[in-house]
């Protein structure tokens, strides 16, 4: 294949981020609403309100709608770190690259294994969820309560992803395409029942309450600070994924530019899409505890199945589409960036040559797809017949990556664009002050969760009278660190970690690592 540089253009006032190499994908086949679809399919928007709302209102009750504003302030903020760096650098590998380039080499090598890390274990948690929601549609639902065959359900789900995935990236984006579409018009006509319903233009009228404007009020919610701090932590991560987009910077028209406002407006739509919908069930149905009330601990695991049958009578099964089309679009969506984020490891010297590999017809991370799929379905199985409790803990550690690399990146941006900040006060805010508030948020938001883990009552599992669910993304981070450590012994990726600018030179492409 042959040779191929972009240049990354360095925004105003921002420092240039030089030749970005030329991987082999197919450039340009995105554009911004494809970027922005993909961010919003990431984070399964139907699937993460039915599985947490529930929870969120259990904790603050009323003051839902403002934890979840609340939650999206240190996101925003992050989002803005990524649109910048990605003006500079637009390299698929995201994290792992910028963060070398601020930090070196082994922040690069740990920013790119929690980019992978959260991606695997989620896809445990997707193919799980898909698994279980495809046979409640099936039959009486009695086999969603089956171990095996959810499982095998689950491993043919990723087994097909991945497949899509290998295909190609225009394949890929038909089939989210149409999963989105799916999603998003179950989901519109939940709500316009339930608000037909508020109304009382249908149906009997509901048992929920009026709208009141006190549910936004920061000093009404900040009466209990425990149980703001609880709840944000519940609401951030349901906004995880929207940087997949950033992930396919290399792919996407005007990559310097693009994948990056498709990063800040798919933050932007799932925050308008998360408070709208919890306003309208919060009205339906209550904060309560009894009968569809969001707060009755028989429907936190999932809100919207206690309430479908109520809203949508016979028709009820929409819902339930609309949660297994959110579950499959991101179980696709989250393989883009774990394969890319390798591929991108790969060709700057970080992993052994093979994840470097670009499939030549099909233009894209082959090698690294493969391997992104199988670590999935290796873990998922496991898991899943090791203990079901532990695998619920282990998917619940998610929130530790997430936070992990996240806060990297914030951190990686203020410090990369250090010398620019005094140039504008929109390179102050957007490179410096903003990103640098994002990661001490998400830090603090790291150290608070691992506290909570570390309470043997956390979870469903306990190991040496500590919580699973800690144990298991302490040992996960630190599997990281060794792993790094031996590929900084390994002939074919030691000159990575020796300062070296990540060259490799193979029989069909020349690469050099951005901006060295």
């Amino acid at each position: 294949m042959k040779s191929r540089t972009t240049t990354a253009a360095g925004g105003a006032g921002g420092r240039p981020g030089g030749a970005v190499p030329g991987k082999g994908l197919r450039a340009g086949i995105l554009d911004l609403g494809d970027s922005v679809m993909l961010g919003l399919a990431s984070t399964a928007p139907v699937y993460s309100l039915a599985a947490t709302l529930g929870l969120i209102v259990a904790v603050n009750g009323n003051y839902t709608p403002l934890i979840l504003v609340l939650a999206f302030v240190p996101v925003l903020f992050i989002a803005y770190a990524f649109r910048e760096l990605n003006s500079a650098m637009p390299d698929c590998g995201t994290t792992f690259i910028w963060a070398r380039r601020a930090f070196g080499p082994w922040a690069g090598w740990l920013g790119g294994w929690g980019v992978a890390l959260a991606g695997v274990v989620v896809l445990a948690n997707l193919a799980q969820v898909a698994g279980q929601y495809l046979w409640l549609l099936i039959g009486d639902g009695s086999l969603a309560g089956n171990t095996a065959v959810v499982t095998a359900t689950g491993v043919v789900f990723i087994a097909f992803m991945t497949l899509v995935n290998y295909r190609g990236i225009r394949l890929g984006e038909h089939v989210q395409r149409t999963l989105t579409y799916i999603q998003y018009v179950s989901l519109g006509i939940f709500a316009v029942a339930v608000i037909l319903r508020i109304a009382g233009l249908t149906g009997e009228a509901p048992a929920g309450q009026p709208f009141d404007v006190e549910w936004f009020n920061p000093a009404g919610a900040f009466a209990d600070p425990g149980a703001v701090v609880h709840g944000i932590l519940l609401a951030l991560f349901i906004y995880w994924g929207w940087d997949t987009c950033l992930a396919v910077n290399e792919e996407t028209e005007n990559p310097a530019t693009t994948p990056g406002r498709g990063a800040v407006i798919s933050a932007f739509v799932l925050v308008a899409i998360y408070v709208s919908v919890a306003l309208l069930v919060m009205m339906y149905a209550s904060v309560g505890t009894e009968g569809i009330g969001l707060a009755n601990a028989d429907n936190q695991d999932d809100v919207f199945l206690a309430m479908k049958d109520v809203v949508l009578g016979p028709w009820g099964w929409l819902i339930v589409v609309a949660v297994l089309a959110s579950v499959l679009s991101s179980t696709q969506t989250t393989i883009l960036p774990t394969a890319r984020g390798t591929l991108s490891m790969g060709v700057h010297g970080a992993l052994p040559p093979k994840f470097g590999e670009v499939h030549e017809r099909n233009q894209t991370p082959g090698f690294s797809t493969q391997v992104m799929g199988a670590a999935a379905v290796a873990y998922y199985v496991a898991m899943s017949f090791l203990s079901e409790n532990l695998l619920s803990d282990s998917i619940s550690s998610i929130s530790l990556f997430i936070a992990f690399y996240y806060a990297l990146t914030g951190f990686a941006c203020a410090w990369f664009f250090r010398d620019t900040l005094r140039e504008s006060a929109r390179n102050l805010w957007f490179r410096g002050i903003l990103p640098l508030l994002g990661a001490l948020l998400l830090t603090a938001a790291f150290f608070v969760s691992a506290a909570q883990m570390w309470d043997p009552g956390y979870g469903n599992t306990e190991i040496l009278g500590v919580g699973g669910a800690f144990v298991s993304g302490v040992l996960l981070l630190a599997l990281g660190v060794l792993l790094a450590a031996v590929c900084r012994v390994l002939p074919s990726t030691r000159g990575y970690f020796e300062g070296g600018n990540g060259c490799r030179q193979d029989g069909n492409r020349g690469t050099h690592d951005a901006g060295t």
